[in-house]
């Protein structure tokens, strides 16, 4: 039987420290630290081969998730070189860490990856991974918006200027804004924040027509098609939980996906005494996000009614598919209205445990399981 070598790796854009992890001394040794060039990696492990490992020895490399992505990955699995990617939020730490150095990193990674403390990150291929950047590009694009429209309402509050007529940002408001003159310097500062607004606005509708041509790909059509069927699913929020997720059975349970989503609830148990607590939010924050969002959409309507928007997004989809999302969008358009009826449940909460069950139904769509029954 071939011996195993753990090499953990703490990376930086700047450098990595590389060690070994001795399983009978518990600690790290040969401690490199080197310049952030993957190729250094393979030189390391050519040199313990050759230096202090018997010939057939297999190295399994590790690196948390962090600023490097998928790049160091997939360079090593190129060069035929076995490398995972842990995520930070599984793997099991010392209760307090008095010191924090890269060595202490590098061994933490390398020993759990002996001790299989720890789950991987699940690594999309090349043309997932684009349109994920793509789509978190607009994202970051959609916060600057929100910031620039918080900056324009401060800006106008300090000054004195108040709109009463309505809603913000409609076009009665943007009128509205467009015709203040505030006068000197003011009116330019004032100028030059609706300048950002309209740019970032017409980027974010530029990038919305391109991800609906994405989706429009034969890789994602039928799905993106089947998952806004789903009250508050856009083709956007599809899309992504398509790419970031990738093969849907890899959970065993819809549970699991809840988990992996960050959407179900802590638990703290000591002394015998057990309370549940919020949401844990480990996991996939964009994809939580989204969903959360998509919950807002149960918070209008009657059960069982549709809408001419949703009736036209499911239009062309097999009867199975309909039954089941309409099913889907009537228990969960109840249950929101259940929890917000109660006096104990505010709609924040309400709307994590909507996100919760949707992402439940997600699940069942893309593994099929539309037989099953929703009790």
């Amino acid at each position: 039987m071939n011996t195993i070598a753990f090499i953990g790796m703490d990376v930086h854009t700047s450098s990595y420290t590389l060690c070994v992890y001795d399983e009978v001394t518990q600690d790290a040794k040969h401690v490199v630290r080197t310049e952030a060039d993957p190729l250094n990696v393979l030189k390391y492990i050519s040199n313990l081969r050759y230096r202090y490992y018997e010939p057939g020895t297999e190295f399994i490399c590790g690196y948390e998730a962090g600023c490097l992505g998928y790049s160091l990955y997939r360079y090593l699995e190129g060069h035929n070189q076995r490398c995972v990617i842990l995520a930070p939020s599984t793997m099991h730490r010392e209760q307090s860490r008095p010191i924090k150095n890269d060595r202490r990193d590098a061994k933490l990674i390398a020993q759990c990856l002996a001790h299989g403390t720890y789950k991987a990150v699940y690594v999309p291929d090349e043309k997932d991974d684009a349109v994920k950047e793509y789509i978190r590009m607009r994202t970051d694009h959609k916060e600057a918006l929100k910031k620039i429209k918080q900056q324009i309402l401060a800006l106008t509050a300090r000054l004195g200027h108040q709109y009463a007529k309505g809603n913000y940002w409609t076009q009665a408001h943007l009128k509205w804004l467009r015709s203040l003159q505030l006068g000197g310097v003011y009116q330019e500062t004032l100028l030059e924040y609706l300048a950002t607004y309209d740019r970032l606005s017409e980027a974010i509708e530029r990038f919305d027509a391109r991800i609906e041509e994405l989706a429009e790909d034969d890789r994602y059509r039928e799905n993106v098609k089947k998952l806004v069927c789903f009250k508050g699913v856009r083709t956007h929020t599809a899309l992504s939980l398509l790419v970031e997720t990738g093969d849907f059975n890899r959970f065993e349970k819809a549970g699991q996906f809840a988990a992996y989503l960050g959407l179900v609830p802590g638990q703290h148990d000591s002394g015998g005494h057990g309370k549940n607590c919020g949401i844990t939010k480990t996991g996939n924050k964009h994809l939580r996000t989204l969903l959360v969002e998509a919950a807002q959409g149960f918070s209008h309507g009657r059960p069982g009614s549709k809408g001419r928007v949703l009736k036209a997004r499911q239009a062309g989809n097999p009867p199975d598919v309909l039954e089941y999302a309409d099913r889907a969008n009537e228990r969960l358009r109840r249950k929101y209205g259940r929890l917000t009826a109660m006096s104990l449940k505010r709609s924040n909460v309400a709307k994590a445990a909507v996100a919760r069950e949707l992402a439940c139904f997600i699940w069942g769509m893309m593994t099929g399981r539309l037989e099953r029954r929703l009790s």
